[in-house]
């Protein structure tokens, strides 16, 4: 006895009997012609309505073509069973929806599942992102801090520009060459382009001819002479600023051009002078900058100075004399007291640089106690005509030469001291406060030369 169906009919029976329904034809079995059950199939009569459902149909009856439908079915209709978003679009009704075969109908991923890669040593571990060269690139390593360098290193670093051109000179000169009239005034020209002037050059020259005329020398013996003959000079001028702790606040009167580096020089001296345990009072006495007050101000608070300042435009003589009085009753030993740069062919401007003064020597008739002309070395000869009018305007004690790393001319120095004698306090060979030193003669020859310490 055949085995009792259940009551819904298998997966083929329900679709040919769908497509049956659609076209109003028996349906066709697959590779006989005809089908088993061709004679049981209902009447065009008893088939469902519009919008009914084949599982509505009666079930024909049980033949072994069913046992194909052991199987679960996939539904390809749409049934009361199947939600809505599964169901198919109105475009497919009646469509012979067959599966393909090795495609998930749900999904559309192949069947097969996607072949992992397990490693020996234990799971699965989530693969790292390839590496993106913009945004995982190793850190640039921590610049090692660069050894301290030593005042000597720092000027001969600086002075390089005005020693390779001596040198140079000298070595052109003087190679597998004899000491002849010629030689000697190449070496004067070439002395007096460095700016050290035609007495010292000469001298120099005449150093070099005394009992070598024609003979052989060699560069180096030349250099050797040059630097004694420069140290020389600079013996006599190379004098320490002193500071009289006896007159309090002693006072620093800082004068020079426009860009000479007054107000820089100014804010390096008040560290240097604070770092003796010296208080220390500033005065912008540039009133017709606004940017060199806000300059000293910064400087001020760098180095814990106090620092005096009026609004831009205000009297120059008249904050200078505030400063002095302020300075004496707090106890100030040193007051550094800036002053607006002045052109030294301009007679109306070095006139008010004349009137500060006098003013100054109304508080106190010692004041000021030191005035301070810098030079920029860059300048070269103009250094000289800057030298003479200022010190009859402000009465100029002393010199600091400023920026000799910025030039090949830095023998001017050598020019001033010959011809004023006046004495050099400070030399300047960059921008940070460690490069601003007492002037030292002896150095200074040598690294002019290009010798070494």
């Amino acid at each position: 006895m055949a085995e009792t169906k259940p009551d819904k009919p298998g997966f083929l029976s329900r679709l040919f009997g769908r497509k049956d329904a659609a076209s109003g034809s028996a349906p066709q079995t697959p590779g006989a012609g005809s089908h088993p059950e061709a004679g049981s199939h209902p009447e065009a009569g008893d088939r469902p309505q519009a919008g009914g459902h084949p599982e509505t149909m009666p079930s024909p009856p049980a033949t072994g073509a069913d046992d194909l439908a052991a199987a679960p079915s996939t539904v390809t209709t749409a049934s009361p069973d199947t939600p809505d978003d599964r169901k198919a679009p109105p475009q497919l009704a009646g469509a012979d929806l067959q599966p393909v075969e090795g495609v998930d109908p749900e999904g559309g991923n192949p069947k097969e599942p996607v072949p992992r890669i397990v490693t020996e040593t234990g799971p699965e571990e989530p693969q790292a992102k390839p590496p993106v060269a913009e945004m995982t690139a190793a850190p640039a390593p921590e610049p090692k801090p660069a050894a301290a360098r030593g005042w000597w290193q720092r000027l001969t670093e600086g002075m390089r520009r005005t020693s390779s051109s001596l040198s140079e000179s000298v070595t052109g000169l003087f190679t597998k060459r004899r000491l002849d009239e010629a030689t000697l005034e190449e070496l004067e020209d070439a002395l007096i382009r460095a700016d050290l002037g035609v007495p010292t050059a000469l001298r120099i020259t005449e150093a070099i001819s005394s009992g070598r005329y024609n003979k052989e020398i060699s560069p180096q013996e030349v250099r050797t002479i040059l630097a004694g003959e420069v140290e020389k000079t600079l013996q006599p001028v190379a004098h320490a600023l002193s500071i009289d702790r006896t007159k309090k606040p002693f006072v620093i009167l800082m004068v020079g051009v426009n860009g000479a580096g007054k107000t820089t020089t100014i804010g390096k001296l008040s560290q240097k002078f604070r770092g003796q345990g010296l208080k220390v009072m500033l005065a912008a006495g540039d009133t017709f900058r606004a940017a060199a007050i806000e300059q000293l101000k910064i400087w001020g608070e760098r180095v814990g100075a106090p620092v005096l300042a009026r609004e831009q435009g205000a009297d120059a003589a008249g904050l200078a004399f505030d400063a002095l009085r302020e300075a004496r009753a707090s106890g100030t030993d040193v007051l550094l007291v800036d002053t607006a740069g002045r052109l030294q062919n301009k007679a109306g401007l070095m006139a008010e640089l004349e009137k500060i003064v006098r003013v100054m020597k109304k508080f106190d008739e010692t004041a000021p106690h030191a005035t301070l002309l810098v030079l920029d070395a860059t300048v070269g000869q103009n250094a000289i005509s800057q030298v003479e009018l200022f010190q009859k305007s402000a009465g100029v004690t002393g010199l600091v030469m400023t920026k000799l790393d910025g030039t090949a001319r830095g023998g001017i120095l050598v020019a001033l001291a010959a011809r004023f004698g006046l004495p050099v306090h400070f030399i300047g060979v960059g921008e940070g406060v460690e490069d601003l030193e007492p002037f030292a003669a002896r150095d200074f020859a040598h690294a002019i030369a290009g010798l070494e310490a």
